[in-house]
């Protein structure tokens, strides 16, 4: 594994226009790093770009819809010949069943399948730029997720209950066996892949869900996390020489973890990837 340096390294992030991401860049930027960010509207990215400082590009997708992801990755391989890091940070929690434009449940296409895909078809160019890295934000609310991905109930027909708090906690889980799958995939490639729980953060998330869960986090944030302390293991996962021999982890606070039993089954991590394959429409070699 070569010896690594952010500086001057070319870095994508979903996510990137508030919260933790923008946190992150804002610090990947002092370092040196060359920032992509993906953003939904121009002026959150002019706001974005104005706090993150110095040379930043924007890239423009909702990544609720396959098709916007396919001309993101289709953007991102024009305009970049190397990609040393893929963030994919992007995510939200909705309290109400919603579908797609592509038929798939709102969380599931944007926290799951999203990452899946764009991964996916940026992966050629990740290998051919290697070392690089593919760091992905997935959350300890996977633990709630008790039983597992739900492969009979994938677009959550019959289960969505809980104002959305366990489809969330099944997309993160989610996260979490696609980064161990795709570790296992990427072995031998010096390209690594690696998730992080970023704690209780204070930030925009999850305000869009109604007054009740608004009131929820304004009571959480005497004990929650500033964005900067959030970000932390984000930026080092990003940067740090420590880990370039690190794939397949969940960590927390810049520690491996254990997540849980469910997020450790890798027959599931297999099965969730075939089945992302088919969902996305895409054929990855070996797949």
């Amino acid at each position: 594994m070569a010896e690594w340096n952010v500086d001057g390294k070319r870095v994508v992030v979903t996510g990137a226009t508030n919260g933790i991401g923008l946190a992150a860049c804002i610090e990947l930027a002092k370092m040196g790093a060359k920032l992509a960010i993906v953003a939904r509207s121009e002026q959150r990215a002019e706001d974005a770009v104005a706090r993150i400082g110095g040379d930043v590009d924007v890239v423009y997708a909702d990544l609720s819809k396959l098709a916007a992801v396919r001309s993101l990755a289709q953007d991102i391989l024009a305009r970049y010949p190397r990609l040393d890091v893929l963030v994919n940070n992007a995510g939200a929690m909705n309290s109400k069943r919603q579908l797609t434009a592509d038929g798939f449940e709102l969380t599931w296409a944007a926290n799951h399948l999203a990452p899946f895909l764009l991964t996916n078809l940026l992966l050629d160019r990740l290998k051919e730029s290697a070392p690089s890295r593919i760091i992905t934000t997935a959350s300890d609310a996977h633990q709630g997720a008790k039983q597992g991905i739900p492969f009979d109930d994938l677009n959550a027909d019959r289960g969505y209950g809980g104002l959305g708090l366990r489809r969330y906690g099944e997309t993160k889980l989610a996260n979490i066996l696609f980064t161990s799958e795709l570790a296992e995939r990427l072995k031998g490639s010096d390209v690594t892949a690696n998730c992080f729980h970023p704690g209780l953060v204070w930030t925009g998330f999850n305000k869009n869900n109604g007054t009740l869960m608004k009131w929820g986090m304004i009571f959480t944030r005497p004990f929650a996390r500033t964005p900067e302390q959030g970000a932390d293991t984000l930026v080092w996962l990003v940067s740090s020489p420590d880990v370039s021999e690190e794939t397949g982890g969940y960590f927390v606070d810049r520690k491996r973890a254990v997540p849980s039993a469910q997020a450790q089954d890798m027959d599931a991590a297999r099965k969730l990837w075939e089945i992302s394959e088919q969902q996305t429409g895409l054929v990855t070699q070996g797949g």
